[in-house]
C-alpha cells in the first residue's frame, strides 16, 4: 500500500483546483485550453511513486474542495501537476455519441493514470492538450 501524499502536493492540488476554476470562470475554457498548451515539462526526474503520489493528491485535494470537481477540472489539475514534476502528461477529452457520454482523462506515455482504461477503447478523442 502506498503512503498518502504529502500535505505540500494536496496544498498545490487544491491551488490548481481554484486555478482552473479562476481562470474558467474570467476568461473561459479557451484560456485554460490555451494556458494548458503553452504549459512546457519541467526539467525534473520524477519517478513512477512520485508521479503517483501527485496523482493521488489531486484526489484527496478533490474531497477538500468546496463543490464537486468534474472530471475535466481534475484532470487538467493533475496534468499541471503532473508537468511541474517533470512527467509529460496530457489531458485527453473524449465522448461516445450514443447514447451521449463526454469525459476527461490523464494520459502519461499513453496509458491512463488514475482512471478506467477503458475510456480509450470506448470513448473518440476530441483534443489532447
Amino acid at each position: 500500500m502506498r503512503r498518502a501524499p504529502s500535505i505540500r502536493l494536496i496544498a498545490r492540488a487544491l491551488c490548481e483546483l481554484v486555478r482552473y476554476d479562476l481562470v474558467g470562470t474570467l476568461f473561459g475554457f479557451r484560456r485554460v485550453h490555451r494556458e494548458l498548451g503553452r504549459l512546457g515539462v519541467a526539467a525534473v526526474s520524477t519517478n513512477a511513486e512520485t508521479a503517483a503520489a501527485i496523482c493521488d493528491a489531486v484526489e484527496w485535494a478533490t474531497l477538500f474542495y468546496w463543490k464537486p470537481v468534474r472530471c475535466l477540472q481534475r484532470s487538467i489539475a493533475t496534468v499541471r501537476a503532473l508537468r511541474r514534476h517533470g512527467v509529460a502528461a496530457q489531458c485527453v477529452i473524449g465522448y461516445r455519441a450514443q447514447p451521449f457520454l463526454g469525459h476527461a482523462w490523464v494520459e502519461v506515455n499513453g496509458r491512463i493514470v488514475h482512471d478506467s482504461p477503458a475510456y480509450q477503447e470506448t470513448l473518440q478523442v476530441l483534443d489532447r492538450l
